[in-house]
């Protein structure tokens, strides 16, 4: 097999080691990602400015390739320009902080899957609750036991998954949980603060809102201590509104 690695974190955090370690016997692996930590970024690109790409050497000796970029920057150059052939799995992660809810929306991490999905490759997002502690290389043994049922599958193009693990220094998981993507936002808000030169600023605060008891979601079923996998799409159209937009009559 060919499989691209990336992620949002840098192409030197310890999440993608972990994740590289965890896939290396299944063929060749090729390492494309962010000099820089990418999070939050969501799936933007660069477009205005020249990137820049280069050889980086992984804490594990292997050899990457670092992009000044954004992780969707690193999926199109990883196709189009650095492997010589298009690969059969793109693995993105282990992100440092769950992806659950609508976090996906934002999450630099999700777009660099979705990328590949884009490509009609299939591909994974992994990512692992924040923490002090968190095992990177638990995540990935995970990741690599879901990788081997889902390619056991033989997934079609463009199928992708996006998967979070909880914080593995509380104990093992409880399982594993297929489930829908919450629609539980941020209890948002800002601090205003002032710096030393007497300029205000604001920092972001804030956390992600619970669910309500018996829904079925990531956000529910990561905080249950479960291993959540969620397919996903990047099709935004409303589907079930379309019949009764039409309706409306619109005109100029």
């Amino acid at each position: 097999m060919r499989i691209l690695v990336t992620n949002d974190d840098g192409i030197l955090a310890p999440g993608i080691l972990a994740l590289r370690r965890a896939v290396a016997d299944l063929g060749e692996v090729t390492v494309v990602a962010p000099v820089a930590p990418q999070s939050a970024v969501g799936h933007s690109i660069t477009l205005t400015d020249p990137i820049r790409v280069h050889r980086v050497l992984l804490g594990d000796g292997a050899v990457g390739h670092g992009v000044q970029g954004r992780p969707a920057d690193c999926v199109k150059l990883a196709l189009l320009e650095l492997m010589p052939e298009r690969p059969d799995l793109v693995v993105s992660g282990v992100n440092l902080g769950a992806n659950t809810g609508i976090n996906v929306l934002y999450s630099g991490t999700v777009a660099a899957a979705v990328e590949g999905a884009f490509f009609g490759v299939p591909s994974v997002a992994v990512s692992i609750e924040d923490s002090d502690d968190a095992d990177f290389d638990g995540a990935a043994r995970i990741t690599r036991r879901i990788i081997d049922q889902f390619l056991a599958h033989g997934p079609r193009a463009s199928v992708l998954l996006n998967i979070n693990v909880p914080d593995l220094a509380k104990g093992p998981p409880k399982g594993v949980k297929v489930c829908p993507q919450g629609m539980k936002g941020w209890r948002e808000g800002w601090e205003k603060r002032t710096d030393p030169r007497g300029r205000t600023y604001y920092w972001m605060i804030g956390n992600l809102e619970p669910e309500a008891v018996g829904v079925d979601s990531d956000v529910a079923s990561l905080a249950d201590r479960y291993v959540t996998v969620t397919p996903l799409r990047f099709d935004l159209t409303d589907h079930s509104r379309m019949a009764e937009i039409r309706g409306w009559g619109l005109s100029l």
